[in-house]
């Protein structure tokens, strides 16, 4: 029967270790490559399209944006500071640091801005968006942002939109879809029926080097 040595064992358990570490440095920076890679694009958005942060959270939806901001127990409106201007917007408790203050993700409707005290410790802000059919990445620019690909808008909401607004937000949901199973966006999709008319047309010119308008 072979004996085995102690200190071939040894050996042997010495030369995996290196081996072991480099594996679980890369499986780290694995890890770590993939989370940047998922932060580049943004973060995964909350149920309402927006973001929880330490001191506030916000939602969204293409029209508006609501933003909640919790207060200490029994804050009256007397005590609080909220201006909202077209691109900027500064909330606070008088006397004290702003808890938001910072330059706008998008312009707002100021006259359809509006903000209230809700049972006396969370302060509700509602922005009306200039443009009803853009996403906001963030609430404020520098702010940690969100991957707007994975945004939800409410089916509810969209017949409240003017005609030509939604249209936009259909085309947009629907060029979203596409993108995410692989397949052509409508404007791609326009550009290849254009192209087979052309070349139905036009059987003996060669057509391989246009550049299709984007």
């Amino acid at each position: 029967m072979a004996i085995i040595s102690e200190d071939i064992m040894q050996e042997d358990e010495a030369s995996t270790q290196p081996q072991q570490q480099a594996a679980a440095v890369k499986e780290n920076s694995t890890e770590v490559e993939k989370k940047e890679k998922e932060e580049s694009k943004g973060r995964q958005p909350n149920s309402g399209n927006g973001l929880d942060l330490d001191n506030y959270s916000w939602a969204q939806q293409l029209p508006e944006v609501n933003i909640s901001v919790p207060l200490p127990e029994g804050t009256k409106a007397r005590f609080v500071v909220c201006e909202i201007k077209k691109d900027h917007l500064k909330v606070g408790l008088k006397g004290q640091p702003p808890i938001i203050d910072g330059e706008l993700h998008k312009p707002v409707k100021v006259e359809d801005c509006f903000w209230s005290i809700e049972d006396g410790s969370l302060m509700s802000i509602l922005l009306t968006k200039r443009n009803q059919s853009d996403w906001w990445k963030s609430l404020i620019k520098g702010d940690p942002e969100i991957d707007t690909q994975r945004a939800e808008p409410e089916s509810s909401k969209l017949s409240d939109l003017d005609p030509e607004t939604r249209q936009t937000v259909e085309k947009m949901m629907f060029d979203q879809r596409q993108k995410q199973m692989g397949l052509p966006t409508s404007e791609e999709m326009q550009n290849q029926d254009m192209l087979k008319k052309l070349k139905s047309q036009y059987p003996d010119m060669d057509f391989s080097g246009m550049k299709m308008p984007s």
